[in-house]
């Protein structure tokens, strides 16, 4: 009688493993980045963080041309987080570094704005973040 369990049930679990595997293959690909969105009433909002080793955070923020954007990141160990700033089709932020603390501009475009978040370094550790992001 156990034989007959085990012939019935050695199927099904192969069946079961083989789901979970394609599951997990295809779950291995980069998340999308986070929408920032604001509160009614608001036009700041504030995102807590935390990397570790090469780990980055990427938000979306949907904006319109003219707005005014203003970023700020402090992170803990001080400057061990950066970001930069893409704008809807590469337009030009007028960007002095790729690895950013802080900015503050006119958008030249309507549409979404990529923020990446990154530690600067490729050694071991952890950077603790708050990223403050105002539209206007």
């Amino acid at each position: 009688m156990r034989l007959k369990k085990i012939r019935f049930l050695l199927p099904v679990l192969l069946l079961t493993l083989s789901a979970c595997s394609t599951s997990l293959a295809q779950g291995g690909g980069k998340a999308e980045p986070l929408r920032i969105e604001f509160k009614r009433g608001t036009t700041t909002t504030t995102i807590n963080g935390k990397l570790r080793g090469t780990e980055e955070a990427e938000y979306v923020l949907a904006a319109k041309k003219g707005q005014k954007l203003t970023i700020k990141l402090i992170s803990v160990p001080k400057r061990s987080s950066v970001f930069d700033l893409k704008a809807p089709e590469n337009a030009d932020l007028r960007l002095e570094y790729d690895a950013n603390y802080d900015y503050n501009g006119t958008l030249p475009k309507t549409g979404d704005y990529l923020i990446t978040v990154v530690r600067p370094t490729t050694s071991p550790g952890t950077s603790s973040y708050k990223l403050v992001v105002s539209v206007r």
